[in-house]
């Protein structure tokens, strides 16, 4: 009489690897799921405080773990990895969008007068 039982992991870490996001990046995964986890962790841990500053799980997990439930909402695409731009194309964007603020050379010019 054979059981079939549930993996210790689920979602299984083979199906998170197949994000279109992730690219079968194990490293992106690890990244991915534990700067979520933290995430989770400080909403749990401000809910007391009414300060409501971080984001609340995205799926609704029988797991008590910040951990289990990344990795449900990876699974749930509800998390997608995405490329941060580099300081330089960010302060080109911000420039674009905001107007030059001016340099710091500016700044001790119109001091010193």
């Amino acid at each position: 009489m054979s059981r079939q039982h549930d993996s210790m992991i689920h979602p299984q870490i083979e199906t998170l690897l197949n994000r279109e996001s992730l690219e079968g990046s194990k490293f992106a995964l690890v990244t991915l799921a534990s700067y979520r986890a933290r995430q989770i962790n400080s909403y749990f841990n401000q809910l007391g405080e009414g300060l409501g500053h971080s984001i609340p799980p995205q799926v609704s997990s029988v797991a008590r773990k910040p951990l289990s439930i990344a990795f449900e909402e990876i699974a749930a695409d509800k998390i997608v990895k995405t490329e941060r731009l580099d300081f330089d194309e960010l302060e080109a964007e911000a420039a674009e969008a905001f107007g030059d603020f001016g340099t710091s050379d500016d700044a001790e010019e119109s001091d010193a007068e």
